[in-house]
């Protein structure tokens, strides 16, 4: 009997003892909200190991995690330039079709520099392979960029994805939710959830162009990861294979949308906090 008791006892601390995480971040603010998160998880008992680039703008090692980094063929001025212009951009005002263009050019460089960042680590065969040697039990990813998602799949682990939203609802479209252009704004449309027929109308041909620039956007990392992985694969095929999707909005600063069972809402996780001066 002593021994059948020790045996459930040390069956259940098993379950308790913490998980090893690998953690694909994105940079800038969006690594600011996704390191919170980190550090209450290695506090939980949870062993850590971030994969980032070298060159990167927050992304720093640190005492409570280890960060694993890998070589890019930018340097930091050039990283630097991209996400000053994108934050000055991000405030100049005009019609749709004016911020539409700029919305495209800037995605156009800042995803030129990611696509070479997600190559240079698919294809950097000691870190990979420690990667798989490492038997990871998820992937904790910002899908903004799918590289995560693509090395989630490579590793076969399960994923659970960190955002805010994606560009042309493609969290809807992967977890097969509801997203009706009648009931859902778009972005950048300055429309709400109460719309007459015409704002209606004018959100549902918004979807056209924007549904364009995500392909643009995303077809490269559909390339990448078909390569990769050796078989035909999209990025919204990357992005079902999702197990959780934990979603830094809330009713409060967000319009009421449908949501799936594995979406889960954390409003306010949305940056690092920080004491401000009296």
């Amino acid at each position: 009997q002593v021994s059948a008791m020790l045996v459930l006892l040390l069956s259940v601390l098993s379950l308790a003892a913490g998980g090893k995480l690998l953690v694909l971040p994105v940079d800038g603010s969006h690594w600011l909200s996704m390191r919170e998160v980190l550090d209450r998880l290695t506090q939980k008992g949870h062993e850590v190991v971030v994969v980032a680039p070298e060159i990167n703008l927050h992304i720093k090692p640190t005492k409570t995690f280890d960060v694993k980094m890998y070589p890019v063929p930018f340097t930091q001025e050039e990283l630097n330039h991209i996400f000053w212009r994108t934050s000055q951009e991000v405030f100049e005002e005009g019609s749709f079709l004016e911020r539409f263009i700029k919305t495209y050019k800037r995605l156009e460089n800042v995803s030129a520099i990611y696509l070479s960042a997600c190559t240079h680590l698919l294809y950097h065969k000691e870190l990979v392979r420690y990667l798989e040697e490492s038997k990871f039990d998820a992937v904790f990813t910002d899908p903004l960029l799918p590289c995560g998602q693509i090395m989630a799949e490579h590793l076969s682990v399960p994923s659970v994805v960190f955002l805010q939203q994606m560009p042309c609802g493609l969290e809807f479209d992967a977890t097969q939710c509801p997203h009706p252009p009648s009931y859902v704004p778009r972005l950048l449309t300055d429309l709400t959830d109460h719309m007459n027929f015409l704002q209606r109308v004018k959100n549902l041909i918004i979807d056209i162009p924007v549904i364009l620039l995500c392909d643009f956007v995303y077809q490269p990392y559909a390339k990448l990861a078909s390569e990769f992985l050796q078989r035909d694969v999209t990025v919204t095929d990357l992005l079902r294979q999702a197990s959780i999707w934990l979603l830094k909005i809330d009713f409060v600063l967000h319009y009421p949308r449908p949501s799936m069972p594995n979406m889960i809402f954390i409003g306010g996780v949305n940056c690092a906090h920080k004491q401000l001066p009296q």
